[in-house]
């Protein structure tokens, strides 16, 4: 078989499709990618790593050493997404954990990812491993309180400032946990991939489209689909990846494939904080039990005092009816119409500010000045597949239930890079590509992007979609490792400080 006339369907263009696309067009596939909204990248909120799934005690080990590995990868594919600031872990009074039961899986994380750096030196994207997370005691906090913000954090000790002076301190657990677990920015993977796809003559980007029927020819696939002006197309592929998101099961409905999995809308709501407009804040994460009204709240800045926010609870991310399975009669999850109406068509205001001012109220019991924000935008929303019937799980990649078929199912967006290895070696494995493309690794689609360009469309893409331009900007562009650091407000927390580091890292390891 000659692969490098083989013709590759992506029905999809969210980051499993994207990913898939970028990397089989450059090991010289045929490849059309199918997305029927207006741009790429458009679904279901995700807004940072999980390098290490910190934010799920309910997971194995297992599954958080694998996304520890799988965020590296991500990391290292898309670094234009990165927004390189640290995320703060905190445990509320009102939670049954501990912080010392944190601590071993933190452990078994710090030197995974050590490890993982000894293999390859060019891991070492979160930092240094010694660095992989960080206690902060009450009274480091307290003494953190009355240094100045800086405009540009360059050290840990700088990004805990805002935290020590706005978090209520009586209303949580000590000490705090700083991990280097970065920040993802959506539209700038929306408008890089776009950009960087659009410099390979072996790919067309089909947007505005809708994937109609799917029909198996002898050895190809008959894909029908509307275009951006309406009408139907037909045109013949030889291998199929069903990248189609929380709609995978209407095309395993298309080829009469029965499977179990479930879709799960969520939102996750955008407020301003006027008042910290110039501040840069950490991502901060308060654990609590899922689908409760103490669930987890998740306060991720963005430039321009915009915050997005989670709320694990049913008046705010969660929602009644919002997790639905699979039927007898189909492998499609049928979502109730309200969800669909606001996926295809959009919110109710009321709804928007209901939930949102819901979010800021439930951030607002460990940050009281933050009830004074305001709705920022709409939300940021959409549905995700879980395959199974376990919807706690995190990690999932690929299934090939047909020759020639590939159906992704990553959950996380960092499972993807494992997603595509897995379908390059089904591909190799079939004929469609060389032995020598599962050593491939000289990934040149970065080179492909000019920032200055890169940042003028993410803001497009943004605004395009109804929402304030400056969160398509990232915070900070490195974490400073290698920055002039600002010498007398280091030498201050050095001296003030110094007994209290080593006092808390062996007080909670005695």
């Amino acid at each position: 078989m000659n692969h490098t006339k083989s013709k590759i369907a992506i029905v999809g263009g969210g980051v499993a499709g994207v990913t898939t696309a970028l990397q089989l067009a450059q090991l010289g596939l045929h490849v059309t990618l199918f997305e029927k909204k207006t741009s790429l990248v458009d679904g279901p909120p995700w807004c940072h790593l999980h390098a290490g799934g910190n934010l799920y005690r309910e997971i194995s080990d297992t599954q958080c050493v694998t996304l520890l590995k799988q965020s590296i990868d991500f990391v290292k594919f898309y670094p234009f997404i990165v927004d390189y600031r640290p995320t703060v872990i905190v445990l509320p009074l009102h939670d049954n954990g501990s912080v010392e039961a944190l601590l071993p899986r933190l452990d078994l994380l710090k030197n995974a990812y050590k490890n993982l750096i000894a293999d390859d030196s060019k891991n070492k994207v979160l930092g240094e491993s010694e660095n992989y997370y960080t206690l902060y005691s009450r009274e480091k906090i307290e003494v953190l309180k009355s240094f100045s913000t800086v405009e540009t954090p360059s050290t840990l000790d700088e990004w805990m400032i805002p935290v020590a002076q706005n978090i209520d301190l009586d209303t949580v657990k000590f000490p705090l946990i700083v991990v280097q677990e970065y920040g993802l920015n959506m539209f700038r993977l929306a408008a890089g991939s776009k950009l960087a796809l659009e410099n390979f003559s072996n790919v067309d980007i089909k947007t505005l489209s809708t994937v109609r029927d799917i029909q198996k020819e002898k050895t190809s696939w008959k894909l029908s689909y509307s275009d951006e002006n309406k009408t139907t197309q037909v045109e013949q592929f030889d291998y199929l990846v069903n990248a189609a998101g929380f709609r995978t099961g209407s095309v395993d409905d298309m080829l009469g494939i029965e499977t179990h999995r479930m879709v799960e809308f969520k939102a996750s709501y955008i407020a301003r904080w006027r008042e910290q407009s110039d501040t840069l804040f950490p991502e901060i994460i308060f654990h609590g039990e899922r689908g409760t009204p103490q669930g987890m709240a998740q306060f991720t800045p963005y430039p321009g005092g915009y915050f997005q926010l989670h709320g694990m609870t049913h008046d705010i991310t969660l929602y009644d009816n919002g997790l639905v399975k699979s039927s007898a009669n189909s492998s499609q999850p049928v979502l109730d119409e309200s969800f669909i109406t606001k996926i295809d068509k959009g919110w109710q205001k009321e709804e928007v500010n209901q939930r949102t001012h819901a979010a800021i109220t439930h951030v607002g019991q460990f940050i009281p000045a933050f009830t004074q924000a305001s709705v920022g935008s709409k939300p940021l929303f959409g549905a995700q597949q879980i395959t199974g019937d376990d919807p706690s799980l995190r990690v999932a990649e690929v299934s090939f239930p047909l020759p020639a078929y590939a159906r992704c199912e990553i959950i996380k967006v960092s499972s993807s890079i494992d997603m595509v290895k897995t379908i390059i070696g089904e591909l190799v494995a079939s004929g469609y590509l060389g032995s020598e493309a599962l050593e491939h690794k000289n990934w040149i689609h970065t080179q492909l992007i000019e920032e200055e360009e890169l940042k003028a469309y993410s803001k497009e893409i943004c605004l395009d979609r109804g929402y304030p331009e400056s969160i398509s900007n990232r915070n900070v562009e490195n974490l400073g490792q290698n920055s002039k650091i600002k010498q007398k407000n280091l030498e201050r927390v050095k001296h003030e400080t110094a007994h209290l580091d080593s006092g808390c890292q062996q007080r909670y390891r005695a």
